[in-house]
């Protein structure tokens, strides 16, 4: 079952298109992630899925209401993490929460409670009476999520969570957002960490230009990516004394050497393992592994979209300074 429904949505500010009219779905329950370099359209269209900004063109449906006509219905049920901190510098983590889950519209009784828990939840409950402006990025960046699930949305959006943090403080976000997932919440999230999008997302959309230019799984778009079989072997001893022979052999598939007494076999069509073992077995050599090799989610986004991932990075990291 859809939870979003995207259909021919745009957006442009004074001629430039920012987001052109992309279509996509998000599954009731999945991750979904976007993947895109800086400027791709991955914040704004955020932005236009909560509200924060209105399509030029195009049409949204979230939980079955209509997400421009009946934004204020809608974001009764979406909680939002922007990539920067929106919450305030010199109220403490509790007194965020409490002020946040007011605005949500939870009840006064249940508030105190509710931040409480969070606190504790996200790691944050010695933080005391100190000041947001005193937590380190990482506590901050936890702190807002926290702040964007204080009313137990249905569906949380995240843009680029764990931009600009440490690595331990990464690492527990990503659990907290798999913990969220598990539990049911819908997540929508934009990163530009390939590696982030492979852990975390059932699903991914990669944006370029302001265009959705491919959307699948994970094993979906490497399946689609991968031109040719590859398997890897690895043998009892060094193989390369037998290259010419192996070559002829199999003339039909490219066969490489490598330094560690393993071969690389490559094919456009399926590969038979079987008289390779028996080639080896008949020589003497023992074959200790069969790896089928498969091209990475980084070497899937570097084809489908012509972006080198280093380039990607260095703008996240510019824009960051």
């Amino acid at each position: 079952m859809n939870i979003i429904e995207v259909s021919r949505l745009s957006k442009d500010y004074d001629g430039f298109k920012a987001v052109n009219g992309i279509d996509f779905s998000v599954l009731k329950g999945e991750v979904f992630g976007f993947l895109g370099p800086n400027g791709a359209g991955k914040t704004t269209t955020i932005n236009m899925l909560t509200g924060l900004a209105r399509p030029t063109s195009g049409s949204i449906s979230i939980a079955g209401e209509d997400g421009i006509r009946e934004i204020k219905r809608v974001q009764r049920i979406i909680g939002i993490v922007p990539d920067e901190s929106n919450l305030y510098d010199d109220l403490s983590g509790y007194e965020n929460l409490v002020f946040c889950s007011a605005l949500y519209g939870v009840r006064k009784a249940a508030r105190e409670g509710r931040a409480r828990e969070l606190l504790e939840l996200f790691g944050l409950a010695d933080t005391g009476k100190k000041p947001f402006k005193a937590f380190s990025k990482g506590m901050k960046r936890k702190l807002t999520i926290a702040a964007g699930i204080i009313h137990d949305p249905e569906i949380l959006f995240l843009d680029e969570p764990t931009t600009g943090i440490d690595v331990e403080s990464a690492r527990q976000i990503r659990r907290l957002v798999r913990e969220l997932n598990d539990r049911g919440t819908t997540i929508f999230l934009t990163t530009h960490y390939i590696e982030e999008a492979e852990r975390l997302c059932d699903r991914i959309g990669f944006i370029v230009g302001g265009k959705v230019v491919k959307i699948g799984t994970v094993s979906e778009l490497m399946k689609d990516a991968q031109k040719e079989s590859i398997v890897e072997l690895t043998l009892g001893k060094d193989p390369s004394e037998f290259k010419t022979e192996v070559s002829e052999e199999f003339s039909d598939v490219s066969i490489s050497m490598r330094s560690d007494n393993t071969i690389r076999i490559a094919s456009r069509e399926p590969i038979k393992l079987m008289p390779f073992m028996s080639f080896f077995s008949s020589r003497g050599i023992d074959v200790y592994e069969a790896k089928i090799i498969q091209p990475s989610l980084e070497e899937v986004f570097v084809e489908v979209t012509g972006i080198e991932v280093d380039r990607m990075k260095k703008e996240k990291e510019g824009k960051k300074r």
